[in-house]
């Protein structure tokens, strides 16, 4: 069942200001929309951006190339972050003392 075709059971309940609701209404009239409309089309759009942002990459051949060869590379040594694992954490230390 998509988004479209799902009935409409649940509420999302917010507190605002008497001028962020009128921003808000201006908008929606603007867009010829309900305020509720226009909440949940920008919110779902803003939510699709930021999801997009973590799980989708879009390379043209040479930075997919980079990418790669990044991913293929071998480790660098990093000796402060070496030292930073062989210290004892915070908790050790006070389990410790």
């Amino acid at each position: 069942m998509s988004r479209a075709t799902e009935p409409r059971s649940e509420r999302i309940d917010i507190r605002t200001t008497p001028s962020v609701k009128r921003t808000l209404q201006d908008a929606a009239s603007t867009s010829s929309k309900t305020v509720s409309e226009f909440l949940l089309d920008s919110a779902l759009a803003k939510a699709a951006e930021i999801m997009a942002d973590q799980r989708l990459f879009q390379f043209d051949d040479e930075q997919w190339s980079a990418f790669l060869a990044a991913l293929d590379a071998p480790p660098q040594p990093m000796p402060r972050l070496q030292r930073l694992f062989a210290e004892p954490s915070a908790l050790e230390k006070a389990l410790n003392s």
